[in-house]
């Protein structure tokens, strides 16, 4: 099995024992993304919107490290910490998948990380 660590100084720095993403026999498994500004390593400033915007950002950053793009993503998963931002983040994220977009699940969790208020994880194909 081929298998290489993906990392990047275009996306958030792990902050725990984790890479990036994954790339293994030609899928990329990305780890969840949450909305921290990559050049500070703060939680952008604003509501869901916001927040939504730089989660998709920063996967797409690390796609790109990959070789890949949104466009070859085949299955995320969003965490929400409440499920009434939902129409408000779905908006944001049908504009980043317009055509043929992938599988997903969405969830609303108790907690993420440093108080952010969505993460989006993701497998794409080479």
């Amino acid at each position: 099995m081929s298998r290489s660590i993906v990392q990047t100084e275009s996306a958030p720095k792990a902050i725990g024992p984790y890479s990036q993403a994954i790339v293994a026999n030609g899928f990329v498994f990305c780890s969840g993304q949450i909305p921290l500004d990559p050049a500070t390593g703060a939680l952008v400033a604003g509501g869901i919107e916001e927040q939504t915007h730089q989660v998709l950002k920063n996967l797409s950053a690390v796609l790109l490290a990959a070789g890949a793009s949104l466009g070859q993503v085949v299955k995320t998963t969003v965490f929400l910490q409440s499920m009434g931002d939902f129409t408000a983040m779905n908006a944001i994220y049908a504009a980043y998948f317009t055509l043929n977009p992938p599988g997903r699940s969405t969830v609303e969790v108790a907690k993420l990380p440093r108080a952010a208020l969505v993460e989006i994880e993701a497998v794409a194909v080479l």
